[in-house]
């Protein structure tokens, strides 16, 4: 277990790098999803419309954050509980999702799809909205904006600290001894 310095987009050979426990400082574009925006994705996809955002390479943060105050350019940003994007997380992997960045645990059928297509997730620290949206630089709504904090955005972040929860090779911190 060490520290890693990701920057996204993420290539399948360097999430497949990661081990569970890892310290990870995350930079560069991650999008925001929770449920209702992944729902909206995977009926783009099954209808084959293109999704709001090249999901190849990419990582999505389940949050919902806080409208931001004046001078701000995001208010508190905490990882939401992830098994609600368990349904529609397995499609999206699918379609080339690399990273996963949330809280809790997650099903046996997201792990095996992290497996077989090369997938990590990545816990945020609960309780530190005020610490993770200080690592976030810019945040812009780019679909969905009738879902309001549950819009998706694309945010660029800077050295966002997260652990490697889940590895793809499906080590899972939620389950050693």
């Amino acid at each position: 277990m060490g520290e890693v310095n990701l920057i996204t987009p993420i290539t399948e050979e360097k999430v497949r790098s990661l081990e569970a426990g890892d310290k990870v400082l995350l930079s560069g574009t991650v999008y925001t999803a929770r449920d209702a925006a992944h729902k909206r994705m995977v009926e783009a996809l099954d209808r084959g419309e293109e999704p709001p955002f090249e999901i190849e390479g990419n990582a999505i943060y389940y949050v919902g954050p806080c409208p931001a105050k004046p001078g701000q350019v995001i208010g508190s940003a905490g990882p939401t509980t992830s098994y609600r994007m368990d349904p529609f997380a397995p499609r999206l992997i699918k379609e080339g999702l690399r990273i996963m960045i949330g809280k809790g645990e997650r099903n046996a059928e997201v792990i095996d799809t992290m497996k077989i297509k090369g997938a990590v997730y990545l816990g945020a620290i609960g309780g530190a909205a005020a610490l993770i949206s200080k690592c976030i630089k810019e945040a812009k709504i780019i679909a969905y904006d009738d879902l309001g904090t549950e819009a998706v955005r694309r945010l660029v972040v800077e050295k966002l600290p997260l652990i490697c929860v889940i590895d793809s090779k499906g080590n899972n911190l939620y389950k050693r001894d």
